[in-house]
């Protein structure tokens, strides 16, 4: 017979367990938030629709960040990729933890192996990310948070990879800047085994990314999708080359898609159908991991990040994509080398497509993501960063602070050797080949074309004398002058660019462009044929 006293006691302890269960999950939702930081490589401020690219079709970051807040004067932290990242990590600015420049790069005498004929010889820097450091993985990690990275690390080789630094689990982040294979499988990364052939290594790392998702859905997960795309090589397939073709095609091809910069052709058009398609990859693995929030009942309790490392590649590397109107690109001094898309989604702040003018920058993430998810700061980590949680919030920030850029080298783009201070809306560029500078005012001169230092030459000499004062307390390395600098062979040099390579790449711009365009017969290993 049955105890139904027994069993009255036992129905009503499971319903107990389960209402403490509910009440305790609702608990770490509120108070440990998820964290979802996507990270385009090379991505322009200018190459989403939602910033104003009529080509470039990515709807799914269009909707993060009409859901968000739009910073538009987000920085990163360098022109190129290495020192930007480690910035993000850190908290601190470049000349504050020695990465100034793409790890890789020659400096001293063997940046003369480059047959660059350049005035200087570029500074020595650190090579992989200082152990030292607490990385943003490790603060939300030493806080009971599961930590994922997948893609592009860049920061050092062995012993200095994502899980040397914080990371619990890194999917394919090595030492390498670019794709090793491209970005259709088979792929030579030890840390990304091949599945199938064809794959797309995008879409593998954002499902990647979604299986972590749907894995931890029930722990508070700091997750880092660091995309190898938009970066050079630029591949994509058959149907979207064809897609973006003939809408460069309706859209009228023009016939010049070229200027001169002081050392290198420059893209002055958005017309590149491969890119195109590379960027819409990206979009379609952003919707990936987003779908995985939604699916997971997450989308409500993640904060979401979306930036670039640095500007869009307009000259050197594959010349992929325009910035107009800012000037200069990835590897520049002006804003098209650091002006970055900066979208911060914090669901339940609803800022819903809000923009902001306060020039924030990417050392500020790690104090805001922290601050946000109610986890203690650690100032004295990341002493370039401020929260911007005020913003978010719908307050007011001060908008004096200094942001400081430090590059003692020459970029493969055409950029030169040049430090940087920003403060109360103006722009001081130092350049280190003849000790010249510019003053531009932000943001209404932000295509940095009109220099305004013989206007103002008062905060033109306090901004130098600032930013003179914080290299050296940082103990900032400069660039030195080359005892065999031959300006007869760099003479030779910047004709051959405006005689030979301007003609040549207006060549190349048009091929892609033709309707029986054909890369490979393969498409760079995208089309899989049956043996």
């Amino acid at each position: 017979m049955i105890d139904f006293k027994y069993f009255f006691l036992l129905f009503s302890f499971v319903i107990f367990l389960g209402c403490k269960g509910k009440t305790s999950s609702k608990r770490i939702n509120v108070n440990r938030p998820n964290i979802l930081f996507i990270l385009v490589d090379d991505l322009g401020y200018h190459d989403l629709g939602v910033t104003g690219s009529t080509f470039y079709e990515t709807p799914n970051v269009d909707k993060l960040a009409n859901e968000g807040m739009m910073f538009t004067q987000g920085y990163a932290a360098s022109r190129v990729c290495s020192p930007s990242r480690a910035s993000i990590m850190t908290g601190k600015f470049t000349a504050r933890h020695g990465i100034t420049d793409w790890i890789g790069a020659k400096t001293g005498e063997a940046w003369r192996t480059r047959n660059r004929y350049d005035k200087l010889l570029p500074a020595d820097y650190v090579t992989q990310l200082p152990k030292a450091d607490i990385t943003i993985a490790e603060a939300f990690k030493n806080h009971g948070y599961k930590t994922f990275f997948a893609g592009k690390w860049h920061l050092g080789g062995k012993g200095s990879h994502p899980e040397n630094h914080g990371f619990d689990i890194n999917i394919g982040g090595i030492d390498a800047g670019s794709p090793r294979g491209g970005f259709f499988s088979p792929w030579n990364n030890p840390k990304l085994p091949n599945k199938q052939k064809g794959e797309n290594l995008t879409l593998r790392l954002a499902n990647e990314t979604a299986d972590f998702i749907s894995k931890h859905k029930d722990t508070s997960f700091f997750a880092f999708l660091s995309f190898y795309a938009v970066h050079a090589p630029i591949q994509t397939t058959e149907y979207k080359w064809q897609k973006y073709r003939d809408k460069a095609d309706s859209l009228g091809v023009a016939d010049s898609g070229y200027k001169m910069e002081r050392v290198l052709p420059i893209r002055q058009v958005q017309d590149n159908p491969i890119y195109a398609g590379l960027v819409e990859t990206m979009d379609d693995a952003v919707g990936i991991v987003l779908k995985a929030l939604k699916d997971n009942g997450l989308e409500e309790n993640t904060i979401v990040v979306f930036t670039s490392d640095n500007g869009g590649v307009a000259s050197g590397d594959h010349y992929a994509t325009s910035n107009l109107p800012l000037r200069g690109g990835k590897g520049y001094q002006w804003e098209g080398g650091i002006r970055e898309p900066y979208f911060i989604k914090v669901p339940w702040l609803k800022n819903d497509g809000t923009t902001t003018e306060f020039p924030a920058i990417n050392t500020d993430f790690y104090p805001t993501l922290l601050d946000v998810a109610n986890i203690p700061l650690h100032p004295e980590q990341h002493i370039d960063g401020i929260s911007l949680k005020p913003l978010l919030e719908g307050k007011q920030l001060e908008f004096s602070r200094p942001l400081y850029w430090h590059y003692p080298h020459y970029g493969n783009q055409g950029g030169e050797p040049a430090s940087i201070i920003q403060q109360d809306g103006w722009k001081l560029i130092h350049y280190w080949e003849d000790g010249r500078e510019e003053l531009f005012k932000l943001p209404s001169e932000e295509k940095d074309q009109q220099n305004l230092l013989s206007k103002h030459p008062k905060i033109a000499k306090s901004l130098s004398h600032n930013l003179m004062s914080w290299l050296n307390n940082v103990d900032a390395k400069y660039p030195v002058k080359d005892s065999v600098y031959d300006a007869e062979k760099a003479e030779i040099r910047y004709s051959n660019t405006i005689n030979k390579k301007w003609p040549s790449l207006e060549k190349q711009r048009l091929e892609v462009l033709l309707k029986d365009f054909q890369p490979n017969k393969n498409w760079w290993k995208s089309k899989v044929t049956v043996d």
